[in-house]
């Protein structure tokens, strides 16, 4: 077992939302109305890094729903991201492992959306193997129904990875062409910038496929339910590419946690016959992405925001000098 490294503040406590008594009460009563029973106990979720509302409302009825509001006047881009949360979600094929949506609507100048309530939480770091195995099972049984996508999902015209790498996960690059400045970089990998663009570089040619990815599959996206299942959360950000870059995304907090990522991407189904220069080189783009963005000054939603793209940029990072020796020079 490797170093564990543990981020400043948990997954399930990053979040800086509004409580149910928060929100409008025009906005609460259309809720009410709709979920068709009054609102006796809410729970607001902790995790994320986003301002809207978003908590599992109990109601008299017995039922449970998890909802998301955001203000249209506000917070437009988190509404937009919900409307394309909904859109996909529910056109998932059935043994995609994640809550459904139940119904959207607009009041009191919110946007609020409603999904099946997962009765979990957010995975605790360093990862319980029983856990993570659970979230590799549930995004292999994704990764493998999302391989030939339904018509609906496949019409939506979502962006193909490779292009995003070259556009949004090309830092390096940006770092050794002189327009943009170099994050702090920890002793083992400083002067490295070159390598790092060319293994950057190199990252779109293995990431292409016709399958659809989540796109964003960090810890605090995965819910571990009372039965011990994983369920895939916060679709917003699918593409078209290879599940591999999923894979690796995930097993950054594996290596942090100390355990062998090299060998549970290996052994996954997403991550076997994968070329070892396709995952440093992903490695690579992840961590220029992550490292860059956390000095880009304060964020404008939850604080906690710069210290998680930090440390997930320096875990990362410490995974390809791990793989690449860089370590033992």
């Amino acid at each position: 077992m490797g170093v564990i490294s543990l981020p400043e503040v948990p997954y399930g406590a990053t979040a800086t939302r509004p409580d149910w008594a928060d929100l409008p009460e025009g906005l609460r009563t259309a809720i009410a109305a709709r979920l068709g029973s009054p609102v006796v106990r809410s729970t607001t979720a902790g995790g994320g890094f986003t301002k809207g509302f978003a908590g599992v409302l109990d109601t008299a009825s017995g039922k449970r729903f998890f909802v998301k509001a955001a203000s249209l006047a506000h917070e437009r881009h988190l509404a937009d991201w919900q409307y394309r949360e909904v859109a996909i979600t529910g056109a998932l094929p059935e043994a995609v492992p994640a809550a459904r949506p139940l119904w959207s609507l607009a009041a009191a100048g919110y946007y609020a959306t409603c999904l099946e309530a997962v009765d979990g939480s957010v995975p605790g770091l360093p990862w319980a193997p029983a856990e993570l195995d659970a979230a590799l099972d549930a995004w292999a049984a994704a990764a493998a129904a999302l391989a030939s996508p339904p018509a609906e999902l496949a019409g939506m015209d979502l962006p193909p990875l490779p292009g995003l790498l070259r556009h949004d996960l090309s830092w390096w690059t940006e770092i050794v062409a002189g327009r943009e400045s170099s994050p702090t970089l920890p002793r083992f990998a400083a002067g490295r910038h070159d390598e790092l663009a060319e293994l950057e570089r190199l990252a779109p040619e293995f990431a292409g496929g016709d399958g659809v990815i989540h796109g964003d599959l960090r810890l605090d996206n995965v819910m571990i339910d009372g039965a011990g299942r994983a369920w895939i959360c916060d679709w917003t950000w699918c593409c078209r590419g290879a599940p591999f870059f999923d894979t690796a995304t995930l097993l950054v907090t594996a290596h942090a946690s100390g355990l062998d990522a090299d060998r549970l991407f290996s052994a996954h189904p997403t991550g076997r016959d994968v070329p070892a220069e396709a995952l440093d080189a992903t490695l690579a783009a992840l961590s220029g992405y992550w490292l860059t963005r956390a000095e880009s000054g304060p964020g404008s939603a939850s604080p906690y925001i710069r210290g998680h793209q930090r440390w997930s940029g320096e875990m990362a990072l410490h995974w390809l000098a791990t793989r690449r020796g860089w370590l033992a020079r």
